[in-house]
C-alpha cells in the first residue's frame, strides 16, 4: 500500500486530493503540508476535506513527515513545486507533480532532478485527457496538412492563475508534435486589432476564465464545408484527484526518472 503525502492540503485541490485517497483502498494518507503561517497546522484533514477524521494530520513542513510518506502529490506553484522536489530527491521520496505554469527555466531545473527523483509530471492527471491527447495526436496526423486550421479554445474558473492552461497546453504540443511544427514556432496566443488573416500552419489558443468552471478544453479542425471538433469536460476536481492517486500508486517503485500519465495508464 503506497503512503501518500498532499502539498497544499488544505487548498481547493488539495482537499479533493485528500478525499480520492480517502476512497482509495490501495492507497494510505500519510500527512499533507500547510503554509508555515497556517492556522491549520495539527488539523486533521479529513476532517478538513469533509470526509470524517483519518488520522493524518497538516503539518507545516515536509521535514516533519518525512519517515511517513513514499510519495507526494503536489499541484501548489512552480516555485513550492521545485523546492518540493528537492526536498524528495534530498530525502529518497517519488513525486507527482500536477502543477502548471512553469517557465522554461523551471522546466529545465524540473528535468534537473529526472536522474534523482522517480516523478510522473503532467498538466492534467484526469483518465479522459490522456485518452483525448491519443485521439488528437490521430487527428493531426489524419488532418493538420490536409487544409484543416486547428484552434485549441479552454476554460476554466476565475481563480486560476495562468493561461493558457497547462492541459491545452499540453493539446497543442500533442498536435503540434504530430506535424513537425512546434508551438514556439507556430503557437498563436493572441490576436488583437488588425492582425491580418491566420497562417496556413499557425495553432491558435483562445482563453475563458469564468464562474466556477472546472475545466474545459476543444480542438477544432476547421476547413471549408466542415469542422471538427474534439472535446473534454471536467464537471468535477475528483476527476483530476483520482488520476493523480493513481499516479502516485504507480510512481512508487519507479526507477528515478521523468514519467508522464500515459506511462501510467499504459498509452506510450
Amino acid at each position: 500500500m503506497s503512503s501518500i503525502a498532499i502539498a497544499g492540503a488544505a487548498g481547493r485541490m488539495g482537499r479533493t486530493l485528500v478525499a480520492a485517497v480517502s476512497q482509495d483502498e490501495q492507497a494510505r494518507l500519510a500527512g499533507g503540508s500547510v503554509s508555515p503561517d497556517s492556522t491549520l497546522a495539527g488539523s486533521d484533514l479529513g476532517e478538513l476535506a469533509g470526509c470524517g477524521r483519518m488520522g493524518a494530520v497538516a503539518v507545516a513542513s515536509l521535514t516533519d513527515m518525512v519517515d511517513d510518506f513514499d510519495v507526494l502529490i503536489d499541484f501548489t506553484s512552480p516555485s513550492v513545486t521545485l523546492n518540493h522536489l528537492a526536498f524528495c530527491a534530498e530525502h529518497g521520496k517519488a513525486m507527482v507533480i500536477g502543477t502548471t505554469g512553469f517557465s522554461d527555466e523551471e522546466l529545465a531545473e524540473l528535468d534537473h532532478y529526472s536522474n534523482r527523483v522517480a516523478m510522473v509530471f503532467a498538466p492534467n492527471m484526469s483518465v479522459g485527457v490522456n485518452l483525448t491527447l491519443k485521439l488528437l495526436e490521430t487527428a493531426a496526423r489524419a488532418l493538420g496538412d490536409e487544409g484543416y486550421d486547428i484552434e485549441v479554445i479552454e476554460a476554466h474558473h476565475r481563480h486560476k492563475v495562468d493561461a493558457p492552461s497547462g492541459t491545452a497546453l499540453r493539446m497543442g504540443e500533442v498536435v503540434a508534435g504530430a506535424l513537425g511544427r512546434t508551438l514556439r514556432e507556430h503557437g498563436v496566443f493572441e490576436r488583437v486589432g488588425q492582425c491580418g488573416p491566420r497562417s496556413d500552419r499557425e495553432i491558435g489558443f483562445a482563453t475563458v476564465r469564468a464562474g466556477d468552471i472546472v475545466g474545459e478544453h476543444t480542438v477544432m479542425f476547421a476547413t471549408e464545408g466542415e469542422r471538427i471538433e474534439i472535446t473534454h469536460k471536467a464537471s468535477s476536481r475528483m476527476t483530476f484527484a483520482r488520476g493523480a492517486v493513481r499516479a502516485a500508486r504507480w510512481v512508487v517503485g519507479q526507477k528515478a526518472g521523468r514519467y508522464d500519465m500515459a506511462d501510467v495508464l499504459a498509452l506510450n
